[in-house]
């Protein structure tokens, strides 16, 4: 399976895990997600009043360098060991 099918096969895991993760744990999950998906961030950083955008994109900023095979499989392994 190609690391592609991996990530599109977590992305959808990732919908059904016995629990919600933690706040910190979902960042990362979206983070990985838009760097494997997307590649770098884009764009201008949310303001001051949009709390959970901005630490959507700072999250996201973080992995800014990381290649998207990278981020994938660093999503698929974070899925696999929620999963357990």
């Amino acid at each position: 399976m190609s690391l592609k099918d991996q990530f599109d096969a977590a992305v959808a895991a990732s919908k059904q895990l016995p629990e919600r993760p933690d706040n910190m744990t979902l960042l990362k999950l979206y983070a990985l997600f838009k760097q494997g998906s997307s590649g770098d961030v884009e764009g201008s950083r949310p303001g001051f009043t949009d709390m959970v955008g901005r630490a959507k994109w700072d999250a996201w900023n973080e992995l800014k360098g990381t290649s998207q095979d990278e981020a994938m499989q660093s999503y698929v392994d974070l899925i696999e060991s929620l999963k357990e």
